[in-house]
């Protein structure tokens, strides 16, 4: 079953918001192989000028992620999640994410195109301060493969 088109454009609300921690960009950085130590030690962070340690830079994958499920799990959308691959993922950040942030995501529906049988749904994930600092933009393409109406369905 093909995609609601009409969610193009569509927005969430923002998420609940999510607290990092030191030992959460820890733990990010020892799953990721990152050494550095400004993501384990907060004096080594501020010698490098940060307020506090900060996380790699694919850290956003684990707010984006979590608040991209509002849009995955949405009925109305009609996608089947068992058919689903992850086909990109980038990130804009106009600071780094860092120990102490509160933040929350607004989730947007920027596209949806049909290709060769599959739908691809492109999706922005806004991710700000709870005070409305924008921190980070990650976007990510999702295909659901087999689910668009092909010629001789349509």
């Amino acid at each position: 079953m093909a995609l609601d088109q009409s969610f193009i454009g569509r927005s969430y609300p923002p998420s609940p918001a999510y607290e990092v921690s030191r030992e959460k960009i820890r733990e990010f950085a020892d799953a990721v192989g990152e050494r550095s130590e400004i993501h384990r030690d907060p004096e080594a962070a501020k010698a490098a000028g940060y307020p506090d340690v900060i996380a790699p830079p694919t850290f956003a994958i684990l707010v984006s992620m979590k608040a991209n499920e509002v849009l995955v799990m949405d009925p109305e959308l009609g996608l089947d999640y068992t058919r689903v691959v992850h086909g990109d993922q980038t990130f804009a950040h106009h600071r780094p994410i860092q120990a102490g942030d509160r933040l929350v995501v607004t989730t947007h529906v920027d596209a949806i195109n049909s290709r060769m049988g599959n739908d691809i749904v492109s999706v922005r994930a806004e991710i700000s301060t709870e005070d409305g600092e924008q921190v980070t933009t990650a976007r990510s393409t999702l295909v659901a493969r087999g689910t668009a109406a092909t010629e001789d369905q349509a």
